[in-house]
């Protein structure tokens, strides 16, 4: 008995040491190290509780793929665009063997299935939309365990498991309402708030933002509808509301903000203070209409966001130190600040979205080669 208890007891070590052998042929994910991280002048730390992963160095050129999840509006098929150009850019090229695309709606189930897919694949790292900020825990531990690097950026995960890459939404939303507050003139009034696709973080953190800011300034009142950061969803919202309420005081926008503006002009209802994204032809609007009363704030939520999260990715594959969490600095322009040729082009189309250079990260991918591309998956 007591040999063959001994027995068992040796066998189930000699398993646990094959487990553990094989186990051992994967990376455990990244490891928690001093900072400061790589290239901090473009890979910034969020804030200073934000902690650095480190993974093991692999030898390139890598594979690569983008998880997109809706792709129903210019943004994203702009980010689409963005990320091939840049793919195919000098000093980035040579570095990746194999780049993929696709997009998988709004279901978080599906794009989990790509995720893990790609794993499967032996990819690299994959970058990545969030359908939501909840949910990834699986895929996560399944990326770790075979050394793979996801990147998730504008709308992000719940965790600090991953390195992410964002600009600060919430602080959108915050600056857009205290502009709003100050071109007003006054602590009480309607404002109309066009949000972006339901259960996105983006859309959750501006959305908190901006009431932060006018529950700190006075007593608004606040209507809501859904805009799904599409031009013509927005039209019609806006159009529908306006025909609702009569009267708004301010507005605030998410994509499509050049369709809000639309809406007001068709109904004639006089221009009013407003919040909205950097879409070319709503800075177009602002500086044509300033005067008669567009007093207009455009922030950028850039679709170049894709580039610099590629180029985290390449970095930490080349086992470079990177902070979890990558803070893009806010483009801002309003009506006092527009210059034609600079931060807006009137002889480009109204769809495209301006700010898309980022210096210090070296990402400055020209308006034609963006516009070259498609937003077709390549599979």
């Amino acid at each position: 008995m007591t040999s063959m208890v001994r027995r068992t007891a040796l066998a189930a070590a000699a398993a646990m040491a094959l487990l553990v052998g094989a186990q051992g042929a994967y990376a455990a994910g990244p490891e928690i190290v001093e900072g400061p991280g790589y290239l901090p002048e473009c890979f910034a730390p969020w804030n200073a509780d934000t902690k650095f992963f480190q993974w093991e160095k692999k030898e390139g050129p890598y594979r690569i793929a983008l998880v997109n999840g809706f792709v129903g509006n210019t943004w994203r098929i702009q980010m689409i665009q963005t990320a091939k150009a840049y793919a195919e850019s000098p000093g980035i090229k040579d570095k990746i063997k194999e780049f993929k695309v696709v997009s998988v709606g709004t279901d978080a189930a599906a794009q989990l299935g790509a995720i893990e897919d790609f794993i499967n694949q032996g990819f690299d790292a994959i970058v990545t939309i969030a359908v939501s900020p909840e949910g990834f825990d699986r895929v996560i531990r399944l990326a770790d365990r075979n050394g793979v690097v996801i990147v998730p950026f504008d709308n992000t995960l719940d965790t600090d498991k991953v390195m992410q890459v964002n600009e600060d939404q919430y602080q959108m939303g915050k600056m857009s309402g205290e502009f709003l507050v100050k071109e007003m003139g006054k602590t009480s009034g309607k404002v109309l708030e066009v949000r972006g696709v339901p259960g996105n973080s983006v859309d959750r953190d501006r959305h908190q933002g901006l009431h932060d800011a006018l529950n700190a300034a006075g007593k608004f009142e606040v209507v809501e509808i859904v805009g799904n950061w599409d031009t013509g969803t927005s039209q019609k919202a806006t159009a529908d509301a306006l025909a609702v309420h009569g009267h708004f005081d301010a507005i605030f926008t998410q994509g499509g903000s050049d369709g809000t503006v639309r809406a007001l002009m068709d109904a004639g209802h006089p221009f009013v203070p407003m919040a909205g994204e950097g879409e070319n032809g709503f800075r177009k609007q602002i500086a044509q209409y300033s005067k008669e009363g567009l007093k207009g704030l455009s922030y950028g939520q850039s679709p170049g966001l894709v580039a610099i999260s590629t180029k985290a990715a390449i970095a930490a594959l080349e086992g470079n130190t990177m902070p979890q969490m990558i803070s893009v600095p806010i483009p801002v322009a309003d009506y006092t600040t527009l210059k034609d040729g600079e931060n807006y082009w009137s002889d480009l189309t109204d769809a495209f979205f301006t700010p898309n250079e980022f210096p210090p990260c070296d990402v400055n991918i020209k308006a034609v080669d963006i516009m070259a591309k498609t937003a077709e998956n390549v599979e």
